[in-house]
């Protein structure tokens, strides 16, 4: 029984984590977003561009910008993609605890 009580256990840390790192990962795919959208206007622009500096907008150098964005946008979708590994890892190291679960209950 207490071998059933620690798969129980591990098992809600493991969904626990999944669950802050779903929160985590809806928060940065807006930020991918919204990085995605603000390099598409800038592209798009012929006038000049302006970026965000604490709580004023100060002017910035399209091209400048462009990379910046561009960096940014490369940085968040490596994070991406080790939120999605790191999510995977968890979902199965939880498929397994719930299958020895059943397992376990089963022999009962």
């Amino acid at each position: 029984m207490a071998d059933n009580d620690n798969i129980i256990q591990e098992l809600q840390v493991i969904e626990q984590n999944l669950n802050n790192l779903s929160m985590q990962r809806q928060h940065l795919e807006l930020e991918m977003n919204e990085t995605s959208n603000a390099l598409s206007e800038v592209e798009q622009t012929k006038d000049e561009v302006y970026k965000m500096s604490g709580s004023i907008l100060i002017k910035a150098d399209k091209e400048k910008l462009k990379k910046e964005l561009t960096e940014k946008k490369k940085e968040l979708e490596a994070r991406n993609t080790a939120f999605e590994k790191q999510e995977s890892m968890l979902q199965s190291k939880a498929d397994k605890l719930r299958e020895s679960l059943q397992n376990q209950e089963a022999k009962k």
